[in-house]
């Protein structure tokens, strides 16, 4: 039988669409994604828009009203798209950034453009938080790595919180789409107020901070319904208001991280784009001295999991050298600065992609050869050479995180699959795979936006089953590509070689 919902079987449905809202710190998007158990999940882009902060009142803000219109426009055209094919959206899943809050009142009015972690307003409340709550304490409750933009820091720099409550950026989003306030879990988990033991908020933090205890909506976890369109949204969007916002994975790496299509239970994973995150699934959360002096995170994944990770930089050093090379004249393609890069001989310099000296932009290739200077080497002002610096780096620095995280657990993983825009980089992969000394299976480029939809069709029970489960739908329906490790003299050919992945 089949209804305007999918195909039923038995009063189940056995294939279903779905709208994903995946919005991260410069870009968003709308897809929808069709998933049917007997053929995988697929997805649509179907709204692409630019995201960014904005100068006001002092601060650097985002542009909450541009995003939210951004997300109405998005979702209508999914709802148009749909009905063109004679399809209906079943439900709305939303993954964002993280850390980033709105001020709601008692009426429900956003008092003020959010901030954005870019800010330096939180720097000056790190001091005063670490008087009340030691570095030592908040790790062995919360297990949350040291950042000055963490929301914690944020909420005791604000001059007031009378009369208001805090709302993530994707809870935030479903509040002004359902009109119900709730508070995702895997976003809570990067506040710094929330217990990775208890699973619940840390109260004892917020009262010794002063902040009130219900500063922050009830917890809900991914596969929950925040409950369903407000009449005069659904009315915008061409949906039914009886249309469910589902919580997913709203934090855009837990997203990411339901989706690796893991072929074995003991693997690692790279969520590779912008920014690097390594780590490993655990089930629970590791709060040791060694853990946290080693700057490793415990964050909530998707079904109770941990993701256990550190930060290793990424491609924001590629993309930042590029726009100066395009400045200076200099507009060779990717993929041949890559083959050019491939070329090279190993055991050139490297840095540490994770120094801070490389978060801001102006003239990357630059900084990186004065970091190289600094450590006694030369690098050659060509980028060929650059390039490989870069993939050399990022890929030690892979290897160092996952010794570090297998060191820190006790667990080894015998695959490390990457995720993201960097799975499409067969230099990095290959490099990485030579570097862990174990296979690299590269792919999706969309996890997010798959672990997105494939926890709403978990919830309108189109798929059955736990993370095994909507793993298997995402290997079966995308291409991988799997890379082994070589000898180093064997990379030194073109990354069009044969001799590359397997």
């Amino acid at each position: 039988m089949s209804t305007a919902f999918g195909d039923i079987d038995g009063g189940r449905p056995t294939s279903g669409v779905f709208a994903a809202v995946d919005i991260g710190a410069s870009s968003g998007r709308v897809m929808l994604g069709r998933v049917c158990p007997s053929t995988g999940a697929t997805l649509e882009t179907v709204h692409r828009f630019p995201n960014g902060v904005v100068e006001l009142d002092g601060g650097l803000r985002w542009d909450f009203d541009a995003l939210f219109a951004e997300v109405l426009a998005g979702l209508r055209a999914a709802a148009t798209v749909a009905a063109g094919n004679g399809e209906r959206i079943q439900s709305i899943g939303i993954d964002t950034w993280a850390v980033d809050y709105g001020l709601v009142d008692a009426s429900g009015k956003l008092i003020a453009p959010p901030y954005s972690y870019r800010d330096e307003r939180s720097r000056s409340a790190v001091a005063r938080v670490h008087a009340l709550i030691p570095p030592e304490q908040q790790y062995a409750t919360t297990g949350l790595q040291f950042l000055q933009f963490n929301t914690i820091y944020q909420l005791a720099a604000e001059p007031s919180l009378d009369g208001v409550q805090a709302l993530l950026i994707p809870d935030l989003i479903a509040f002004l789409l359902t009109g119900q306030r709730r508070t995702e879990a895997t976003n809570a988990s990067t506040t710094g107020m929330f217990d990775a033991v208890t699973e619940e908020w840390a109260t004892e933090f917020l009262d010794v901070l002063g902040l009130p205890r219900d500063i922050f909506p009830p917890l809900i976890q991914p596969g929950e319904s925040y409950g369903t369109l407000r009449p005069d949204i659904a009315s915008q969007l061409g949906m039914p208001s009886g249309t469910p916002v589902v919580a997913v994975g709203s934090h855009d790496t837990a997203s990411a991280v339901a989706a690796v299509p893991v072929e074995q239970e003991e693997f690692a994973y790279i969520s590779s784009g912008t920014w690097s995150l390594v780590g490993l699934e655990l089930k629970h959360p590791v709060l040791s001295k060694e853990s946290r002096a080693a700057n490793f995170t415990n964050e909530r994944g998707v079904d109770g999991t941990i993701r256990y990770l550190r930060n290793v930089g990424g491609l924001w050093l590629l993309s930042e050298c590029q726009r100066t090379w395009a400045a200076q004249g200099f507009a060779q393609s990717l993929p041949a600065l890559l083959d050019a890069a491939a070329a090279l001989p190993p055991g050139g310099p490297q840095i540490n992609a994770e120094d801070p000296a490389f978060t801001a932009p102006d003239n990357m290739p630059e900084r990186i050869r004065s970091a190289v200077r600094h450590n006694g080497d030369v690098l050659p002002d060509r980028p060929a050479a650059v390039v490989r610096c870069i993939m050399d780096s990022l890929a030690a620095g892979y290897a160092r995180t996952l010794n570090d995280a297998e060191r820190l657990t006790g667990r080894t993983a015998g695959v490390v699959h990457v995720v993201g825009g960097g799975s499409q980089n067969r230099l990095l992969c290959q490099l990485t795979a030579n570097a862990t000394g174990r296979p690299v299976v590269a792919g999706p480029v969309e996890a997010t936006a798959l672990g997105n939809v494939l926890v709403q069709a978990r919830a309108a029970g189109v798929v059955i089953g736990g993370l095994t489960e909507l793993r298997a739908l995402v290997a079966s329906g995308t291409e991988l590509v799997r890379y082994e490790p070589v000898e180093a003299r064997i990379v030194q050919s073109s990354s069009r070689s044969s001799t590359g992945p397997h």
